[in-house]
């Protein structure tokens, strides 16, 4: 009896290690790297103004949608010490964190965040989307912060909760907008580094959905 409870713990501690040995190597587990994907299928991009090139001055994000629309400057995604990393995070018991050791992110999820909140709102057309970097004015801008993103492992099999902490600041006024917290939790289909991911890519696709109606309040 003890021997089956102790392979039992073994099992459960290969699972949330993400242990996925590929090619049948004996010197250890390989790291596997998810992909963080917006699970939102994606729409028809907007359509370019024709009187907009490459070296018309504006940034090339800021070449879609409406020419009338608010120029919105997009800030990178912040994260906490522990979130900003590459490694997949996860919690066995409530106030603890803990980090899959053979699994990653191909990109650190704050970064990542960003380019696919960028994405999403030129797809939808309202905003003339721009990052920050080099010469840059807007009308409004954008912080976002991901206060919490993990693997919600202390029941088997668990959830992913995503909670985003999000400003718009109106430049011209220099004033705040609105400050708003936006959260997921997601049920995760495997005990283990690939159901995480998976979940994790469905978390994104809601907060963002989320984010861009509240953005609609304000045009």
């Amino acid at each position: 009896m003890k021997r089956t409870i102790a392979a039992l713990g073994v099992g459960v501690a290969l699972a949330l290690g993400g242990c996925i040995n590929i090619g049948g190597k004996d010197n250890g587990p390989a790291v596997v790297h998810y992909v963080l994907s917006d699970a939102t299928p994606a729409a028809s991009p907007a359509p370019v103004r024709a009187d907009v090139t490459e070296d018309s001055g504006f940034p090339r994000s800021e070449a879609r949608g409406d020419v009338s629309a608010p120029t919105l400057l997009v800030l990178d995604t912040t994260a906490g010490s522990f979130y900003d990393t590459d490694q997949i995070v996860f919690s066995r018991s409530a106030g603890t964190r803990g980090q899959y050791q053979f699994a990653r992110w191909t990109e650190r999820p704050g970064k990542r965040f960003a380019g696919l909140m960028r994405s999403r709102l030129d797809r939808q057309g309202a905003w003339r989307v721009s990052d920050t970097g080099g010469y840059a004015r807007g009308d409004m801008l954008l912080d976002t912060e991901l206060v919490e993103f993990y693997h919600d492992a202390v029941a088997n099999p668990g959830q992913v909760r995503l909670v985003l902490r999000a400003e718009l600041l109106d430049l011209k006024q220099r004033k705040l907008l609105g400050r708003r917290e936006f959260e997921q939790r997601v049920a995760v289909a495997s005990y283990d580094a690939k159901g995480a991911a998976e979940a994790s890519n469905v978390a994104v696709g809601r907060v963002l959905d989320d984010l861009l109606a509240w953005l609609a309040t304000f045009q």
